[in-house]
């Protein structure tokens, strides 16, 4: 990542295959992660799927906008739980042609321990949607998301 002066910001990643379907990947300078599809799909099942971390992805970005713009809105809460589901139909993936080969629907869940009042976790909740990238991605591509908020 890279910014000199500028509004706009360099990212990626780098990957070598290994085998089969297998891949390892690596970004910045941090350790490389796996990935593999499981057995059934043709892989050996030694990392995460390529969509399951884009679910990942959608939780790290939540991560990382909710404590940010929870401190904007002066929001105070003690935990956060992410979890992040996506239905793919597979014969997509297998060459079936009109069917998506990505994500039918997500279902994104956060369970936000907080005093807050209903109003402000949805005044936080709007806010982070509108501002988060990956979940703008997602809807931008027509992907339903159903984003639930849970006060603990």
């Amino acid at each position: 990542m890279s910014a000199k002066n500028s509004t706009l910001v360099k990212m990626g990643a780098a990957a070598l295959w290994e085998e089969g379907i297998r891949s390892t990947h690596t970004i910045r300078n941090f350790e490389g992660f796996s990935m593999d599809e499981p057995t059934e799909l043709g892989g050996t099942d030694t990392g995460g799927t390529p969509l399951e971390y884009m679910a990942a992805t959608l939780n790290g970005c939540k991560a990382v906008m909710v404590p940010l713009i929870a401190k904007e809105q002066g929001f105070t809460f003690t935990a956060l739980n992410f979890d992040t589901t996506g239905i793919v139909d597979i014969r997509g993936l297998m060459g079936e042609e009109n069917v998506k080969t990505y994500f039918q629907k997500i279902r994104f869940t956060l369970e936000i321990e907080t005093k807050e009042s209903d109003e402000a976790i949805e005044r936080l909740k709007a806010e982070v949607e509108r501002r988060c990238p990956v979940y703008n991605l997602f809807t931008d591509a027509g992907i339903p998301v159903d984003a639930n908020w849970i006060k603990k």
